[in-house]
């Protein structure tokens, strides 16, 4: 592969052009954007705009049979990602897949079995693993300040009429596609990989299509903590965005930009306490512990688009790319059995 990687985007519209486009222009010492699909032509017409030189097609066999591209990524509606991307893998291209990478488990599993018959050619969008946030929780969780973590809470809330295609379930929307994947993906990180226990619950509050606007999930594995996910378009009021309590402290973050934890020194040793029935008039008797408290700024170096760094590495150079099949595999397994909840 050679160091600047070409790449053709199938889907023009907030995540092919708003999100993606925007994200390797800002990379042109490792990706060349060379071609660009959609079958709307104002669409098209903004792309070649942003993009001089780049191709511009109605089809999307007429950008996988490009010679010119060695990536293709496939930001369409999601009913289409299954198709599009197998029929690109077996074109002998790259392929990343934005998420939600399909609209069922059945069809997931058939893009990466294609992708077994092409190694090393298939990724997942799953690009908020790169979330700044998220990797600062998970360090403070590993350096153990907090003791064991006993539960986890992860939402994102915000309040909408919303009117578009990701209101339709027949298109593939809801939040459960929208923003589920990205919370899914990170509640199976923080419990370590398959749930055993899972419940869920899909409402639809304030959006006028007729797919859930309001998912709440609760996820557990054989270790670590209970993680309750709640995504919401009909929250006028926002909870914290990570809310996570271990045996020796708490973190909250309100807005992914700041961390705020109150925990005991871990090489402090807390006094033993023994309970008693001895009459009291209060709720047990007083103690003053030595808590340590501190806000901390989430990282800068790190934010949802450097997935393309880590891909454009893993492909000239062979490091690791951080999200595997397998994991994104398991993501749409569980929103499957979450989306029985829409009964």
């Amino acid at each position: 592969m050679n160091s600047q990687i070409k790449v053709g985007i199938i889907g023009l519209g907030r995540a092919g052009f708003g999100m993606q486009t925007q994200e390797l222009l800002k990379r042109q010492d490792k990706y060349l954007i060379v071609a660009g699909c959609d079958p709307n032509a104002a669409r098209r017409k903004r792309f070649s705009e942003a993009v001089p030189g780049a191709k511009t097609y109605a089809r999307a066999e007429k950008l996988i049979a490009d010679p010119n591209v060695d990536l293709v990524s496939v930001a369409t509606r999601t009913p289409t990602h299954a198709e599009l991307s197998i029929a690109a893998l077996r074109a002998g291209k790259f392929v990343m897949d934005e998420k939600p990478i399909a609209t069922s488990y059945a069809d997931a599993k058939r893009i990466a079995a294609e992708g077994r018959r092409h190694p090393g050619r298939l990724f997942f969008r799953h690009n908020r693993r790169w979330e700044a946030a998220f990797n600062d929780v998970q360090d403070v969780i590993a350096s153990g300040i907090l003791g064991d973590i006993v539960e986890m809470r992860l939402c994102r809330h915000h309040y909408a009429r919303r009117d578009d295609w990701q209101t339709i379930v027949a298109e593939g929307g809801g939040q459960l596609l929208n923003w589920g994947p990205h919370l899914v993906d990170h509640a199976l990180q923080f419990i370590g990989g398959r749930p055993t226990f899972m419940h869920s619950e899909l409402r639809r509050i304030a959006a006028v299509g007729d797919a859930e606007d309001h998912v709440h999930l609760l996820l557990k594995g054989k270790a670590g903590p209970l993680v309750e996910i709640e995504i919401s378009g009909g929250a006028a009021l926002k909870s914290p965005v990570y809310f996570v309590i271990g045996t020796r402290g708490t973190l909250v973050s309100d807005d992914e930009k700041t961390l705020r934890l109150r925990y005991l020194d871990p090489k402090g040793k807390i006094p033993r306490r023994r309970a008693t029935t001895a009459l009291m008039d209060t709720f047990g008797s007083r103690e003053e512990l030595p808590w340590i408290e501190e806000e901390r700024p989430v990282r800068t170096d790190m934010a949802p688009d450097c997935i393309w760094d880590d891909l454009h590495a893993h492909l000239t150079r062979g490091t690791p790319f951080r999200v595997t099949t397998e994991e994104a595999l398991e993501v749409m397994r569980v929103l499957d059995i979450a989306a029985k909840a829409r009964g």
